[in-house]
This record gives structure tokens, sequence and C-alpha cells, in this order.
């Protein structure tokens, strides 16, 4: 078989679906260092209790990605089918579960929010000014759930630019707002890292209006209106469940799989949380190209599947994982050239400097790995149904690999910030080759049923 699909279609679909998302991500990426270089400036404590806020708030984040995710699955393969029904009922479905999440993490976070600080770090410092940072974010909780799942479905169906829309007026607004309320500027009052959360709960006010607003009032394609939220799903929650269920169960356990990792550096101090938060920044910015490829493949391989032909969905699976190399191997350029100028940006110790210039070497190693099992976990085989098998994959060798790895390299032999930062992300070097063995197998390619009361397809 040939490695890469000689179809210029093909490779247009992959642009036109993964260029917003991948700018999208970068504008996110802006963002997230716009708001470490800010608090960077008020100390390495602001910083770091910011940023394991944040790890807490990713969990949820990750777990809407899941619920998006598993839905898109579904809504995909049925835009491929021409079944309108069903993929609203999938839709319906995703809102009501994200709205009972929502709630759930919400209420965990204002009733204990030093409680989950304290899980992250053990400095006292660190951990109010983490707290202060979680009361104000409490309502992102169902801003971010509802914008974040419908922008997913959106793109499932052919409309990435809107949520693109959204992000670089977000964008602008967040940064504005930080710059406003962290340091007080403009008459308001200086809030420090209050202020950072006040700026991105702004921001994501703006998110929710602007995504929802289109989705319910002005999209032509789906047509989804208030009313359909009454919708009775049940005869399509089976197939809802055996499709999103092991997505959903397996993005949250690598959100508190990375939040065990948040733990580990957090116990290693407030430097190496510091020198991480700088690194992540970094890793997201070179992995924006790998989101908008492993988006576009999970919906061009839901789309390809959902209109019977098998066979070109194998072939475009094989194109998705050798774009996945070199993709990751441009990464690893692009982070060796990118760390001095990006590390020089903020004001930080000698001691973490040196903690961030070894994170970064071993982020540029991981990267090569990350990219191509990313394009296919989060992407080709997720697309084509495979859910199951990603699941336990996912928890595998995370939960079994990756963390014991690293918190024994990193609290108890205390080995080089490099060796502990990749003991823990090996798992993304083992999914790497696991995953092209199943790739390889065709078994990834899973029968998908529409609800039993579509018997038309529009």
């Amino acid at each position: 078989m040939q490695i890469f699909v000689r179809e210029k279609q093909f490779y247009r679909n992959v642009l036109a679906v993964g260029g917003p998302i991948a700018a999208q991500s970068l504008i996110t990426v802006g963002v997230n260092m716009m708001d470490n270089i800010m608090l960077g400036r008020l100390g390495e404590y602001q910083m770091s209790g910011a940023t394991l806020a944040n790890q807490f708030i990713n969990i949820f984040h990750i777990c809407c990605m899941g619920l998006g995710m598993g839905a898109s699955v579904l809504t995909s393969r049925y835009w491929g089918m021409k079944n309108t029904e069903s993929l609203k009922k999938s839709v319906v479905l995703m809102h009501r579960m994200m709205f009972v999440l929502a709630l759930l993490f919400s209420a965990a976070t204002f009733l204990f929010p030093r409680g989950i600080m304290g899980l992250f770090s053990k400095e006292d410092a660190v951990i109010t000014a983490g707290t202060s940072y979680f009361m104000i974010s409490i309502p992102c909780f169902l801003l971010l759930g509802f914008s974040l799942t419908t922008s997913l479905v959106l793109r499932s169906v052919g409309k990435a630019n809107i949520a693109l829309y959204s992000s670089i007026g977000a964008f602008f607004i967040n940064i504005f707002f930080n710059w406003v309320f962290i340091f007080g500027n403009l008459g308001a009052p200086r809030m420090e890292v209050r202020g950072a959360a006040l700026g991105t709960l702004i921001a994501r006010v703006f998110e929710f209006c602007f995504i929802m607003g289109y989705f319910f009032f002005r999209d032509t394609s789906i047509r989804m209106r208030l009313g359909d939220l009454k919708m009775k799903c049940s005869d399509l929650l089976g197939e809802y469940i055996r499709i999103s269920l092991p997505v959903l169960v397996s993005d949250t356990l690598l959100g508190l799989g990375n939040s065990m990792v948040a733990v580990v550096m957090g116990h290693i101090g407030a430097a190496f949380v510091a020198a991480n938060a700088i690194t992540t920044v970094t890793q997201q910015l070179s992995t924006v190209v790998i989101q908008g490829i492993s988006q576009a493949s999970c919906i061009i391989t839901g789309n390809t599947l959902g209109e019977g032909k098998e066979d070109k969905a194998q072939r475009q699976g094989v194109t998705f994982a050798a774009i996945g190399l070199l993709v990751g191997i441009l990464g690893c350029l692009l982070i060796l050239i990118l760390k001095n100028p990006i590390i020089g940006l903020y004001e930080i110790t000698a001691q973490t400097d040196a903690l961030a210039h070894q994170l970064m070497d071993a982020v540029g190693f991981i990267i090569i790995f990350q990219a191509m099992n990313s394009i296919l976990t989060k992407g080709v085989l997720r697309g084509g149904g495979d859910t199951k098998f990603l699941m336990v994959a996912d928890i595998l060798f995370l939960w079994c690999a990756s963390i014991p790895l690293g918190a024994l390299a990193g609290l108890v032999l205390h080995l080089p910030a490099f060796w502990i930062y990749f003991f823990l992300k090996i798992d993304q070097f083992i999914k790497a080759f696991w995953c092209l063995f199943r790739l390889k197998s065709r078994k990834w390619i899973k029968k998908i049923k529409p609800a039993a009361e579509s018997h038309n397809p529009v």
C-alpha cells in the first residue's frame, strides 16, 4: 500500500478542517503564554498557583473534550450518512451529560478549593494563590463546557471557522482584561492572580455567547434550535454510550493522569512547576498543527466511513500516520530553535532557567512520538469508532508506566529534570507503536448504528 494518498481533495479537506483548528489552538497557546508572562512578573508562587489551579480546570476541559469528541465520532458519521435526526439526538445527549459534569466540578471547586490545591502542591503560598484563582473561575465550568463541546460538533459538520472566530475575539478580550485587572491599569483594582481569573472569565462569557448564539439561532447545517433540547433520545442512548463513554473515560483518566504528573512536579518544588509552565506553553505552541490534524483526521475518517468507504478510510489512515511522523520531527526542530528565546521572555531564577532548558530538550524528543500517536488515537482510530481499544491503551500506558516511573524518577531517585520528564511522558512513545499495529490490523473500523426512529435520512 502506498503511504501517501494521491488525491488533492483529501489534502484540501485536511487543510480546510485542520487549519482553523490549528489556528484556534495557536490562539489558545498565545493566551496561556501571555498569562504566564504577566503572572511571572508577580513572582513564581503566583504563576505556579495559577498554573496548578488550571491543572484542575484542565481535567474538566479534557472531560468536555471527551464528551465532545465522543459525540463528534457519531455526528461526523451521521453527517456522512446525511442523517440529521440521529445527529441532533447525539448533541442533546452530549449537552445533558455536560451540564451534570459542569455542576459537579463547580460544586467541588466551591466547597474544597484549598483541598484541591493541596493535592498539587505542599507550599502554602502556591496553594493560597491557586485558591484565589479558583473562586473567580467557578462560572467558567458551565461556560467552557457548553462552548467547547458545541464547537466540536460544529467542526464535525465542516464549521470549524466558527470556533476560530470566537477564539480570536476571546484572545484580545482575555489579554486586555488581564492587563487591566492583574496590574490595576485604567483605574481598576490591582487583583494579581484573581485578575487573571477574571480576565479569563470575561473571555469565556464572550465565547459562550458567540458559539451558542450561532449554533441555536444562525446555523443552517444541523438546524439545531432550543426546542430540540427537549427531544426524546432513548433510542440512541445505547449507541451513544457504546461509542462515547469509552472516549469520556479515556480522556478523563488522561486528565487525571496528567494531573498526577502535575502532582509529582508540584512536590518536586515551585521552581520545577514554573519551569514546566514555560515548557508546557512551548509544547502547546509546537503541537498546534498536531491538534488540527488529529481532529481533522477524526472528522474525515468518520465522514468517509459514514459513506461506506472502508478501504478509502484505511488508506487515509496510513497517510495520517506518516503525516504525524513528519509533523513530529518538525515540532522537535521548532522547540530546539525557540527554547532560548522563549525562556528568555520570563523573569525567573537561575535554577528555574536551567530546569526549563532540560525540560525543553525532553519535550523535543517526546513530541516526535506524541505527534504520531495523537493523530492516531485522537483522530483516525477514534473516528473509526475504536474507542474501547483506545481507552485500554490510555489507562494501561499512562497509569502503569508514565505515572509510577515518573514518580520513581522524580521523588525517589531524584534524577535530572530531563529524565524525570522523559519517564512522565513515556506513554507517548509506547502508544505510537501500539497504535501503528492497530491501524495495520483494520480492526479499528467499527459499525455505528443510527437512531431507531431515523428511518428516513435527510
